[in-house]
């Protein structure tokens, strides 16, 4: 019997040589990913007129940078405090309220910072309730006490970290219960109690887990701009902001772009040398699960405490002070305002999630069929996008894409005599471009996790059975990737629903979301107004972290079974 060419094929996955159609189509959409950022590195020495850098470096710029060290410490110690401490008393102990907490305590992360921020800023100012209580209840004055001002550098730490937290407990969470329990039974074999395993032996291991969450942390507070615009707290980001729109010079915004993505550099910099030569492996294979060491009486009211504070300050006050001023009194104009304000988000957040979700499959089936090392290496430059603030991927899009429609609307006019306007930055397309090099990279790492959990095998039966890549993909991948592909839209929705340095820069004219309209309003110190477009985006972004903290529960749960 004559052999067939498949019979000569090597085992393993279906994989080609040569660049291909997928590997070149990846190519493509990394570089696009990638070019905002150059063109915001490309303007770092651009000359302009110094006029305004030179201003600004003579009177804000110092306060930009030491403000942004002073968020960055507060918020980096912060938020690893707390989630560190809720992570190991949720997965080590068993307490009152233990198995609520298990998933309550990521709903912070459905608040955006500048949605607190406005709410706090109702709670504590000084017509505001507690302070108009205090006053009532000892007959106090203006004068006759002091308050501490939410609207500061130290207010804004505190609702970054009471927003960010839940970075550091997700995955502290999960790397304390992947703990190796051989060393924790280890320990306890040569004296180390509760809180000596968990400095010497759970926390070491937690370790990378513990810094990328706080890194993470630190990313968002750096790209935030409403929270810091509110409270009036000059950073690189509402310099950005105020060098664009109210100076008018986008070389000053571009450098200080750069100065500011400098800044998440040395951030990511420096969570990587933390860990210098160390490694932080399981070395023993005595790996079953244990069960929580039960609390009672005061060390359970104090682990019961210690967790509910955070998700109380976090998420259960802001969206109680929301909900209350938006059923009495609310936007004056709800109605069909809102549906078109709520109608402009779900549009830029489902074209957003759709999109993503297609280059990230994109991209990670082409890294998986490819020989070659490259296509790997430009999903690690499209990730990089979601370490970028929002406003400098919005200045590095507009400088670009302004050129190339300016260039669009000359030559229609010299070669059909008409002159159709901004086609690209006059609609929502240069927007969605700006989110997806921000998010594309939540999508892809979705993508690229769950396509390694299938196995090669799958790849050489539908080979035998004639597929080729397309097909393979549509018959094989897709359907086993389906809870994935919801799970990474969901992701990249609810975070475009949030997204607000971006919007602001970039949206069209007459063009409002919700982030924009709660911020807008906000900003004009009509915070009742403000709780309704606010509370939609706090609903939004609810059910996939509660979907989220869920699945990761039951994944510790399967691994004690």
């Amino acid at each position: 019997m004559s052999a067939t060419t498949t019979d000569f094929l090597p085992a393993g996955p279906l994989r080609v040589r040569g660049p291909g159609v997928l590997a070149l189509a990846a190519l493509v959409v990394a570089a696009l990913a990638a070019a905002p950022i150059l063109s915001v590195w490309a303007n770092i020495f651009s000359g302009g007129t110094g006029d305004t850098w030179s201003h600004l470096a003579s009177t804000v710029l110092p306060e930009y940078v030491a403000n942004t060290l002073w968020l960055c410490a507060g918020v980096g110690s912060g938020v690893i405090v707390v989630g560190v401490s809720t992570a190991w008393l949720v997965t080590m102990h068993d307490f009152p309220g233990r198995r609520l907490f298990e998933w309550a305590l990521v709903l912070p992360l459905a608040v955006p910072a500048y949605v607190m921020a406005y709410a706090y800023t109702d709670l504590l100012q000084f017509v505001g309730p507690v302070q108009t209580w205090l006053r009532e209840s000892f007959g106090w004055q203006k004068g006759d006490y002091w308050f501490p001002d939410v609207r500061s550098v130290g207010g804004a730490v505190a609702m970054f970290i009471f927003v960010l937290y839940p970075y550091v407990y997700l995955l502290a969470r999960t790397a304390f219960m992947e703990r190796a329990s051989g060393m924790l039974e280890a320990g306890r074999s040569l004296g180390l109690g509760p809180w000596g395993s968990f400095f010497r032996i759970s926390l070491p291991l937690a370790r990378p887990a513990v810094a990328t969450g706080a890194a993470l942390a630190l990313m968002e507070t750096l790209a935030d701009y409403g929270t810091v615009a509110y409270f009036a707290v000059q950073t690189f980001t509402t310099g950005i902001y105020r060098a664009w729109f109210s100076l008018g010079d986008r070389i000053a915004a571009a450098q200080l772009s750069a100065a500011l993505l400098g800044f998440v550099v040395l951030v990511l910099l420096l969570e990587r040398m933390s860990r210098g030569r160390a490694r932080f492996h399981n070395t023993t294979g005595r790996n079953r699960p244990q069960h929580g060491r039960r609390l009672s009486g005061f060390k359970a009211a104090g682990a019961l405490f210690a967790c509910a504070v955070p998700l109380a300050i976090g998420f259960l006050v802001p969206a109680g002070i929301l909900l209350r001023m938006a059923l009495t009194e609310g936007d004056a104009q709800f109605g069909p305002r809102f549906a078109n304000l709520a109608g402009n988000s779900f549009t830029l957040a489902a074209l957003s999630a759709v999109l993503a979700v297609g280059l990230a499959v994109l991209l990670a089936y082409a890294a998986r069929m490819s020989r070659r090392r490259w296509p790997q290496i430009m999903n690690r430059v499209v990730g990089l996008g979601y370490a970028v603030p929002g406003s400098v991927i919005a200045v590095g899009v507009l400088i670009p894409v302004t050129r190339i429609d300016n260039w669009l609307a000359s030559w229609m006019e010299a070669s059909f005599g008409t002159n159709p306007g901004l086609l690209l930055t006059g609609g929502i397309a240069a927007v969605i471009y700006a989110y997806l090099v921000r998010f594309l990279a939540m999508a892809l790492q979705t993508m690229e996790a769950s396509l390694g959990k299938i196995t090669p095998s799958m790849d050489d039966a539908a080979r035998s059975l004639g597929y080729g890549q397309g097909a393979t993909l549509r018959h094989v991948h897709l359907p086993l990737l389906r809870g994935s592909l919801l799970t990474a839209g969901l992701l990249v929705f609810v975070d475009v629903m949030k997204e607000l340095p971006a919007t602001l820069v970039m949206r069209p004219f007459n063009f409002d979301t919700l982030a924009t309209q709660a911020y807008m309003l906000a900003s004009d110190e009509r915070l009742a107004e403000a709780s309704t477009a606010a509370l939609a985006i706090v609903a939004v972004g609810i059910l996939p972290l509660i979907a989220i903290s869920r699945q990761i529960a039951k994944g510790g749960q399967a691994r004690a079974c």
